[in-house]
């Protein structure tokens, strides 16, 4: 159906008379909420299990959002193939050099640093080349988009501390499997990908590597057992999956939010100093 409205002379009017929507000076912001709330979790771990906040840890996340942002513009406008749009190449570029900028001063600091920052590189030409070829919504290509935004959390580790350890690493691969798990919870909203299947699959995978985190003694015990969340998640969402489908994305917003904090809390109470986990 189309909006009988949008053809009248008074409509066609007010539509020529109103300026552009999006003039090239207006930012471009990432309408990707979700992401926020994975970034800033997995870099409020790496700066948990740093155990204090510097100059640099600050920095850190303004680079982390800049880069962010960055990919937003410069991925519309690998949308557009051959038309150039001038307000995605000028905000594109701003993020870019903003995070650049402040990237080369932490390497600088920690030289450390550079293999994240390859990490990064490699996962953001990997997404760019799943846009060109419409592949961005492959399980793969998001899983491999998550894992680079965890990477924040051995981002804000290392410009902390100016090294690097198992622990970190393993929160790294614990925030990835976390909120890979959201990929699959959302796809089942959608009748070509309700399939329980995948979902299953994957969770059955991410319990046996965080138990082999835990095993190996990569991870502590309270950590791990922040996977628990997950897992609950994902039953109760399988248990209401007929209200699931159909709840407002606003409502689905709210859980992944709620279990994100709940996760966020237990794994930062589980790598705080001694001292302040301690009772007496």
């Amino acid at each position: 159906m189309t909006d009988s409205t949008s053809t009248t002379p008074t409509a066609i009017a007010a539509k020529a008379s109103s300026p552009p929507r999006s003039r090239w000076y207006h930012p471009t912001v990432s309408p990707e909420h979700g992401v926020y709330v994975v970034l800033i979790v997995s870099f409020l771990t790496g700066a948990a299990a740093a155990q204090t906040w510097t100059g640099a840890t600050t920095l850190a996340l303004v680079c982390a959002f800049c880069g962010f942002q960055a990919e937003h513009p410069l991925v519309l406008q690998i949308k557009q193939r051959r038309s150039l749009k001038p307000r995605f190449l000028v905000w594109g570029g701003l993020y870019s050099s903003a995070a650049l900028a402040i990237a080369i001063a932490l390497y600088l600091q920690h030289p450390i640093l550079l293999w994240l920052y390859l990490g990064a590189i490699a996962a953001f030409l990997i997404d760019a080349t799943a846009v060109f070829y419409r592949e961005q919504k492959s399980i793969a290509n998001e899983l491999i988009t998550f894992a680079a935004v965890c990477l924040s959390a051995p981002f804000a580790y290392a410009t902390t501390t100016g090294t690097f350890s198992s622990l970190v690493f393993g929160l790294w691969a614990l925030n990835t499997l976390f909120f890979g798990s959201a990929i699959f919870s959302v796809k089942l909203r959608k009748p070509k990908t309700s399939s329980l299947m995948p979902g299953a699959v994957y969770h059955a995978i991410a319990l046996l590597m965080v138990s082999g985190l835990y095993g190996f003694g990569i991870l502590p015990l309270l950590s791990a057992s922040a996977a628990s969340i997950v897992l609950l998640k994902f039953g109760l969402i399988v248990w209401q999956q007929a209200w699931y489908r159909t709840a407002p994305i606003q409502t689905v917003a709210l859980i992944e939010t709620l279990s994100a904090l709940s996760f966020l809390a237990i794994v930062a109470l589980s790598v705080l100093p001694a001292r302040l986990t301690a009772f007496p």
